[in-house]
């Protein structure tokens, strides 16, 4: 027999199947990992088994062993979907599919399981007391461990040692006299950083959480997918835990998908408080490889029934899928941006489909497209209109910075700086949102007015002052911010705000101001996350300032007050979803404020007070941005009403990479009846050394287009000194 094997790796022209001999010792099958040789290779290659068949025209070599992860059927068929879909090679799909720390290619090297050394007694409590009596044993440390023991009967070693004087020698000496038994163990690595003080039970729905909650518990069988459309503070998270509730009743598994990393430990929270930890996994990037790998195999095996993560957690290995829930549908991360680049919706609906179970995409400021399809009833639309308990919406005001700034020559309005005082002063909290990280973005010469450049990349370093460092936020540059411009020797000033700065700026301007910083920067280290939202929630601090990690989800009681310190930063980006992007996050950080039992309030600093994201954010008014923004969407020919696909030519020489984008964007315009635009520069044109053109496709139907995107795909690869990047609905442009 003879199996067809995908070789596990990126390369391109490696993205087919190759024929390797099926030992007799081997209990080889589809989905079956393996080593094998290939080529000149003096390792041994990894690959998985897509084929079986009984013979080959080539002459083969033999599969030269056999890996203990298997890869199941569904998530095959789910590989060859993507990279179809996508244009990657099929083992970067089932990479993602793999228990996490099984991908390294030095195998001693992978994760393994975890375990102790777990102590117990293998003589009864009179043969050891007759042991002790007699001076068979003599040696005190001996008898503590004993009696012990005895008190605690199985205990590990760590135990041992922490409540007495024995070492493992101790022990062992033990051992060796029959009197104990030493047994590894397999543990647990524990990823919950929590704050659970009690188990809590369902709430009463009100009656547009129960229409919702009946319309799809109803359908628990189906792969419907619901779009619930509810304001901030409307009680949708009241209705997943319901939903997932009756969907474990069934003995079957949810997965619940949200954004940001920042929001998983008081999703967490609320999911332990209710269900309990036995029934939980949670996966995202921030933990260990070791705790990802452990949370993997409590779901493969059964253990947890509940999977709460980000993007990637969609891949979580679920036997029997009942419920997937995506949260804050709107957001943009839930969008690969690198190889394979999928979209988290897409794949869930794939498992959906596959599982014959339903979605529910949730938001209070659902995207154009999902609302469109929605409106064309793809989607079925379960709509929230008031808040739970009936809480007011916070009340909103729009400052006009262009006289605010002009007054007084700062980046906070007077009005803002009394709102935050206040708040204080009545021991509330106040969260502040600047979607801009660092001190300051440009770094520039007061006398010839050269501005710091990445060296690697076209555009400006940011200025972080805690560490005196300039850092390219692309490709990873940093260097020490010099005392005088490089230029003419001149005095250097800074330009553009960051987190890092307004955090500077407010400790002057308000001295008992408690903040606590939130964005990238603070949030490197392990536990990072949970400890900013722990101790914001125990009211260590009056002032949480973060970036967009703090614009969704969280539910902060006492936070009165919401101040958007500059609204316009997603507004002036060069991408025709900036007034989507600008209109969500306003709506989404203003939702923040006011979830209590007190009134809450929200400024909004902005130098475009008229602009309809702006207006349409400060009503709340979700239904006519809609219909503004898709009357612009239509006339430029943008989705919703047509699909786009971005075309990237990446080459490290200009003149390769403007000639190939001439040659692609040619091919393309002979070939297809569809909207072409570009070749163009790509917004940021340099970047690592790499220059980036485009061409952008616009089309209603496919058609035949990915007939010839195969062939341009195919036909780059070959090439070492150019790369191709297409990417189907890009968030990015």
């Amino acid at each position: 027999m003879v199996a067809e094997v995908i070789i596990d790796t990126s390369v391109k022209t490696l993205n087919k199947t190759f024929d390797y001999e099926i030992p007799t010792d081997l209990d080889i099958k589809v989905g079956s990992r393996v080593f094998v040789p290939f080529g000149n290779q003096k390792v041994l290659a990894e690959g998985i088994v897509v084929n079986i068949k009984e013979a080959s025209e080539f002459k083969v070599k033999p599969i030269a062993g056999l890996q203990e992860e298997q890869i199941a059927d569904d998530y095959l068929e789910l590989a060859k979907f993507m990279a179809h879909r996508y244009f990657c090679n099929i083992a970067d799909c089932l990479r993602l599919m793999l228990p996490p720390g099984k991908t390294n290619k030095n195998v001693d090297n992978r994760i393994k399981e975890k375990k102790i050394n777990c102590i117990s007694l293998s003589k009864t409590r009179e043969e050891i007391e007759d042991a002790i009596e007699n001076k068979i044993i003599k040696s005190q440390k001996q008898i503590d461990v004993l009696e012990f023991l005895l008190d605690n009967n199985n205990s590990s070693m760590q135990d041992i040692e922490l409540f007495t004087d024995a070492t493992a020698a101790v022990v062992t000496a033990l051992q060796k006299k029959g009197f104990i038994d030493k047994v590894p163990t397999k543990v647990e690595r524990n990823p919950f950083i929590h704050k659970v003080d009690k188990q809590t039970s369902n709430l009463e729905l009100t009656d547009e959480q129960q229409a919702a909650f009946d319309e799809i518990s109803s359908n628990l069988n189906t792969a419907n997918e619901y779009l619930v459309f509810g304001v901030t503070g409307s009680g949708k998270t009241e209705i997943y835990l319901q939903l997932i509730g009756k969907t474990l009743a069934k003995g079957k598994s949810s997965i619940m998908l949200v954004p940001e990393i920042s929001l998983t430990p008081q999703t967490v929270d609320r999911f332990i408080a209710r269900f309990g930890e036995e029934n939980i996994a949670v996966l995202h990037s921030k933990l260990s490889i070791g705790e990802r790998f452990d949370q993997w195999m409590k779901i493969k095996e059964g253990k947890a029934k509940i999977i709460i993560g980000a993007r990637s957690a969609i891949f979580a290995p679920v036997k029997n899928l009942g419920l997937i829930v995506i949260d804050e549908e709107h957001s943009t991360t839930y969008k690969q941006e690198n190889s394979p680049r999928y979209n988290t919706i897409d794949i869930a609906k794939y498992r959906s489909n596959y599982h014959n179970c339903p979605i529910i995409l949730g938001s209070a400021t659902p995207s154009l497209e999902s609302y469109a399809r929605a409106k064309k009833r793809v989607y079925h639309l379960l709509e929230l209109k008031e808040r739970f308990n009936n809480i007011p919406l916070p009340e909103v005001t729009i400052v006009d910075m262009n006289k605010h700034f002009r007054k007084n020559n700062s980046f906070f309005s007077q009005i803002l700086i009394n709102k935050i005082q206040e708040k204080i002063d009545k021991n509330e909290q106040v969260i502040l949102f600047l979607n801009k990280r660092g001190y300051s973005s440009i770094v520039t010469c007061t006398n010839c007015g050269e501005v710091i450049k990445c060296p690697n990349c076209d555009i400006s370093l940011t200025y972080h002052k805690t560490s005196n460092m300039l850092r390219c936020h692309y490709c990873g540059y940093a260097t020490n911010k010099p005392k005088l411009c490089p230029k003419c020797h001149d005095e250097l000033t800074t330009y553009g705000l960051g987190t890092e700065r307004v955090e500077e700026e407010l400790n002057k301007i308000i001295t008992n101001a408690k903040i606590v910083r939130m964005d990238i920067d603070t949030t490197t280290t392990k536990g990072a996350h949970a400890k900013i939202i722990n101790d914001f929630m125990d009211h260590k601090y009056n002032i949480l300032l973060g970036t967009q990690m703090i614009a969704k989800g969280l539910d902060f009681p006492l936070v009165t007050l919401v101040g958007v310190i500059n609204a316009d930063i997603s507004l002036n980006l060069p991408d025709f979803r900036s007034s989507e992007y600008t209109f969500e996050l306003i709506n989404q950080v203003s939702g923040r404020s006011g979830r209590g039992e007190k009134k809450g309030e929200v400024i909004i600093q902005t130098y475009n007070p008229d602009h309809y994201a702006i207006v349409y954010s400060k009503n709340n008014d979700y239904l006519s941005f809609y219909e503004k923004e898709m009357e612009i969407r239509k006339h430029l020919s943008y989705p919703p009403y047509y699909y786009l696909i971005l075309i990237r030519i990446i080459s490290s020489s200009y003149d390769l990479a403007k000639d190939n984008s001439n040659k692609i964007y040619n091919y393309l315009h002979k070939n297809l009846k569809v909207d072409i635009l570009g070749p163009s520069m790509a917004n940021i044109f340099r970047v690592n050394n790499k220059y980036h053109f485009q061409i952008i496709i616009k089309y209603k139907t496919i058609d035949n287009i990915m007939e010839y995107l195969k062939y341009i795909n195919s036909h780059y690869s070959k090439m070492k000194d150019i790369k191709i990047e297409i990417d189907f609905n890009p968030i990015r442009m």
